[in-house]
């Protein structure tokens, strides 16, 4: 018997035997841990762009808005220029979500007019009167955008009447 655990050590103790493990260990191991940091990775950067999107509180945004309706080739400077009453409408997000103000001109241009309004995560929800939801994303600044299917966009920017008190 002696015999037979000597053999079964001599085969696998051997450094032929080691070789045979490391060969078939060693690529097992890197994929393993390539698989593994890169699992890491992924959620550490969920982790990460879920605490850079910050819901902003409801008292936060409400207030006096200007929605501007702008084309694709129109600038600040060029909008200011124009001076259109119909391209603007002054609107209000009240502290309850509800929107108040010329939500009659905001709703012609989104096609249903909002009645109530929340924040996001990386921007803000109009809610229309007919339940249609539009997003507008949060861009650079304190400004929210959509861009609506005719291509031209609307903008809510804080009311420079309400910037100047």
């Amino acid at each position: 018997m002696s015999k037979k655990i000597a053999g079964f050590a001599s085969s696998y103790g051997s450094s032929v035997g080691m070789d045979k493990m490391e060969k078939n260990f060693t690529p097992c191991s890197f994929s393993a841990i390539a698989w593994l940091l890169a699992t890491l990775m992924l959620f550490s950067g969920e982790v990460a762009m879920a605490r850079s999107l910050l819901l902003a509180e409801p008292s936060q945004l409400a207030g006096q808005w200007r929605a501007v309706l702008a084309g694709p080739q129109d600038n600040a400077q060029t909008q200011a220029l124009q001076d259109k009453p119909s391209n603007i409408c002054i609107i209000e997000l009240k502290a309850d979500q509800t929107v108040g103000g010329q939500t009659d001109c905001l709703g012609h241009w989104l096609g249903d007019e909002p009645v109530h309004w929340f924040p996001e995560p990386d921007g803000l929800s109009l809610l229309g009167k007919q339940e249609a939801r539009v997003h507008l994303g949060l861009r650079q600044g304190h400004s929210y955008q959509v861009n609506l299917k005719s291509g031209l966009s609307v903008t809510l920017e804080r009311n420079i009447q309400e910037n100047a008190r």
